[in-house]
């Protein structure tokens, strides 16, 4: 570096630039007077650095495969354009050189479907690339060897789906037994008419234009996350009660479920492994400007029920970050939504970050963080991002991987690590880089973290269950055996008596409550309810209905809470506000007046 200065001008020559140069350049001139300064900012633009982690090989099969990646930890001080992906043949056949594949890429993820044989053994490697240059390639690939034709395995295309309205999905699909149901409707296995493949089909409840937009807001965000770690959509039908979406058929249930098997191994490194595939999904997420908001345990599940691949699935409460419009939702589980949400602050990516850190938190202790005796104590811990690492569960983990869990785990949003921050951790690479003995992780905490989300999500259809259980497993039932239960006749009559038993009209539990606030501040009106069927709700202000807006959020979870969020309250908003719950039995509401001080 080199200063000159006269009377009217001063300059700082700095040869040959370097990153490190980069930073704020004051500039003070004094005289007896006093002193004025100037401050430039200075940033070196230079060729990005390696991809964090090697390439992935997925769905493999004889002359093609799927190569993911992660993008570089520093784009060089300016926006990666894009990726060269290399190639180089192993064995006695081979030129040991590397060829660059002839098309670049744009993401992180590419099908390779060119100058591959079957039984060719391969390694790849992944260069980014900026206006500057093309950086250094990453670490290499294992190697792959490429299956025979007969070995072929399923290999569909990403492909961008456009809603039929013209035909029916029962043109195609035959619809088989229900798989599950949440709140937009329910989800059912389908077979293709003529090719016989398997598939599951997402029904939606459109009711109404807004049931319907939700719907297709769903497919166009399905469009833009085309990775083999999510699931994809393959068609989409609309009918004019109902939206369907085919999605891809993932057989091997949920990753927690299979971990808790006698038969599988659950260690740190394997942990280590799963958490790996969890980030390079939501970082191809989260490069396209999207958020999923319902990250948990029972949306990670396995390709198989052999392998070790996982997938991250629904994306119905997912949503599109936009420059400028701050992004404020009421939705997801207690024990995994971030305090953001719970304070009803702006929401991204980093909201993720941290149900991705209570995910990791589970997986190694079988543990849940942040549970609470109640849903309010639940929420109290999260806001105060209160947890602990019990010496007892976390006995056998390493100090690395604690330390993983407490850069996702912060509460101001901007302190957690990033899915490339998260990549690149030590933790990710102490197993690989360190050849030492990995120890079993015990199951039992984890089998009760699941017994315990069983429970809650079932509710009362449990004591269904545990009756039909008893009966089916007597001696004298009908069609029993001392080794396989079976359903009988008996337990079906229990299962319709208690079915019908349940049923009963809405009732309060926990009415609302009168409130008085500022203008500007955010309103929660909240209250409980029971009833089965599950009840309808309807919001009114003054004997009006309201409705959903910018402002005004609704929610009503499966367990009874319903709530009515007013972000700043207004004059107007003042009166008494009525929530008003039916079933097919009957109907019940409760009120509370809200006070606004001007």
């Amino acid at each position: 570096m080199s200063v000159s200065s006269d009377d009217a001008h001063s300059s700082l020559v700095i040869s040959e630039a370097h990153p490190d140069d980069t930073g704020s350049y004051t500039l003070i001139a004094r005289n007896r007077s006093g002193s004025s300064e100037h401050t430039v900012s200075l940033s070196v633009i230079h060729r990005p650095d390696p991809p964090a982690s090697h390439p992935v090989i997925s769905q493999l099969s004889a002359e093609s495969l799927v190569l993911s990646w992660t993008g570089p930890s520093f784009d060089g001080g300016t926006a990666v354009l894009g990726y060269i992906v290399e190639v180089r043949r192993q064995g006695a056949d081979a030129s040991g050189e590397w060829t660059e594949i002839a098309e670049r890429c744009k993401n992180t993820s590419t099908q390779v479907s060119a100058g591959l044989e079957p039984y060719g053994k391969y390694r790849f490697r992944v260069r980014a690339y900026n206006a500057e240059g093309v950086g250094e390639p990453s670490q290499e690939s294992d190697t792959v060897t490429m299956t025979t034709t007969k070995e072929k395995k399923d290999m569909r295309p990403f492909v961008k789906v456009v809603i039929d309205t013209k035909r029916l999905l029962q043109d195609h699909y035959n619809v088989h037994e229900k798989l599950g149901m949440g709140k937009f409707g329910e989800v059912f296995r389908l077979s293709h008419k003529e090719s016989g493949e398997v598939y599951a089909g997402k029904f939606y409840r459109v009711r109404s234009s807004k049931e319907r937009s939700a719907a297709r807001q769903e497919i166009e965000l399905m469009n833009c996350l085309h990775h083999p770690k999510l699931v994809q959509c393959l068609a989409a039908y609309e009918a004019p009660t109902e939206t369907v979406m085919v999605m891809e058929y993932i057989a091997g249930g949920e990753l927690f479920e299979r971990i808790v098997d006698d038969n599988f191994e659950h260690t740190e490194p394997t942990s280590a492994g799963y958490m790996r595939q969890i980030l390079e999904g939501m970082m191809y997420v989260h490069k396209q400007d999207i958020v999923h908001l319902d990250l948990k345990p029972e949306n990670i599940v396995c390709t198989d029920h052999t392998g070790t691949c996982i997938k991250i699935i629904d994306f119905g409460l997912a949503s599109k970050l936009e420059e400028g419009k701050p992004l404020l939702v009421m939705h997801g589980t207690p024990e995994f939504v971030a305090p953001e949400v719970i304070n009803y602050e702006a929401v991204g990516v980093e909201t993720d970050m941290w149900s991705i850190g209570v995910i990791c938190f589970i997986l190694l202790s079988g543990e849940s963080p942040f549970q609470g005796g109640s849903e309010a104590e639940t929420f109290a811990l999260v806001t105060a991002a209160h947890y602990n690492f019990d010496p007892e569960s976390f006995e056998d983990i390493s100090d690395q991987a604690k330390d993983f869990i407490s850069g996702l785990l912060k509460k101001d949003r901007r302190s957690r690590m990033s899915c490339i921050e998260a990549l690149v951790h030590p933790w990710m690479a102490s197993f690989t880089a360190l050849n030492r003995p990995t120890k079993s992780l015990r199951k039992e905490k984890m089998r009760r973290f699941l017994a315990k989300c069983k429970w809650k999500k079932t509710g009362k259809a449990v004591l269904a269950l545990q009756r039909m259980a008893n009966l089916s497993n007597k001696p004298d039932s009908p069609g029993s055996s001392s080794d396989e239960p079976s359903w009988s006749q008996e337990a079906e009559e229990a299962i319709r008596s208690l079915d019908k038993q349940l049923h009963g009209e809405p009732r309060f539990q926990e009415p609302l409550r009168d409130a008085s606030l500022p203008v500007g501040a955010t309103a929660c009106l909240a209250c409980r309810l029971d009833g089965y069927p599950h009840p309808e709700v309807q919001w009114l202000q003054d004997d009006k209905p309201l409705s959903e807006s910018s402002r005004v959020k609704m929610q009503h979870s499966e367990d009874g809470h319903c709530s009515l969020v007013m972000s700043g309250v207004e004059a107007s908003d003042a009166g008494v506000y009525v929530c008003r719950a039916s079933n097919q039995l009957g109907a019940a509401s409760c009120s509370a007046r809200l006070t606004v001080d001007t």
